[in-house]
């Protein structure tokens, strides 16, 4: 979870033309499977892409990670841009120390939020988890694949090698010939 302060400001609003004030508020946010649901159900598309999120889609989106209750609208469009580079250092950041090897297979599929509940449940991780940060559930993930990955098969030449091996042993073993 990150707790950010936003600032009190005065602001001006274009349409109403007058000032807009805004009081000292603290926001409690967790970027978690349960807010990109909750994002990519509003926009109808994939919140994971390589694709920059336009700032009306970001500051969206942190309403969707948006844990304290009772903040009112305005407050997101008043977000510093130093907080707003917080949140995103946030989002980035893994929150794991766990790493896994990197396979060399290039994933074209688009993930989305279903995608992963998907995952979830096809290898049995609790739905508390989608309040995880939501990188350290993909961490999760990619750790049962790499554990539940079958085991990788050995060549016949390999095979055979072993086998020869293990047979000279056991003659040496038990001192018999042929």
């Amino acid at each position: 979870m990150l707790n950010v302060t936003i600032p009190e400001s005065e602001q001006w609003d274009e349409r109403n033309q007058e000032f807009v004030y805004v009081k000292e508020q603290k926001l409690s946010l967790e970027h978690s499977l349960v807010s990109i649901s909750k994002w990519e159900s509003k926009w109808c598309k994939p919140f994971l892409t390589k694709e920059n999120k336009t700032r009306e889609e970001l500051l969206d989106y942190i309403k969707c990670m948006t844990l304290t209750q009772n903040v009112r609208d305005e407050l997101y469009n008043v977000i510093p841009n130093n907080v707003i580079k917080e949140i995103e250092d946030y989002i980035k950041a893994p929150m794991t120390a766990t790493t896994v090897p990197k396979i060399n297979e290039v994933n074209r599929e688009i993930i989305t939020s279903e995608l992963i509940y998907y995952w979830m449940i096809t290898l049995g991780i609790p739905f508390e988890c989608q309040k995880w940060h939501l990188n350290r559930l993909l961490m999760l993930i990619s750790v049962c694949n790499y554990k539940n990955k079958p085991a990788k098969k050995t060549s016949q030449k390999e095979f055979l090698s072993n086998r020869a091996a293990l047979n000279a042993a056991r003659k040496a073993k038990l001192h018999t010939k042929g």
